[in-house]
């Protein structure tokens, strides 16, 4: 896992935060960073707008990840990617286990 493989102060999660989002982590993303430590801390805090446990189809991941930035497919790849969510098989549910791998 990224996380196991880099390490991320509260100070350097902070400023990566307030970087890319400019209006507040309740606000937009102004932009998918193209590094991978940056996308992983950026993930940790899109995976909090989802409820662990609760099954997702993929109108309402992509209507929940359009509100925080406008490619959400790409983001939305990165989180199956990196294991912030699962998909079944066929694509069509989508859910969150847990978070404890967000706070490494």
């Amino acid at each position: 896992m990224l996380g196991e493989r880099f390490t991320i102060t509260d100070v350097e999660r902070e400023k990566v935060l307030g970087n890319y989002f400019k209006l507040g982590l309740q606000g937009p993303l102004d932009v998918f960073p193209s590094k991978e430590k940056r996308r992983y801390i950026i993930a940790q805090e899109i995976i909090k707008h989802f409820v662990v446990d609760k099954t997702y189809v993929e109108k309402e991941i992509n209507d929940l990840l359009a509100t925080i930035y406008p490619d959400f497919a790409t983001v939305r790849r990165f989180l199956i990617d990196y294991r912030f969510m699962n998909r079944s098989d066929d694509g069509k549910h989508y859910w969150i286990e847990d978070r404890t791998h967000a706070n490494t």
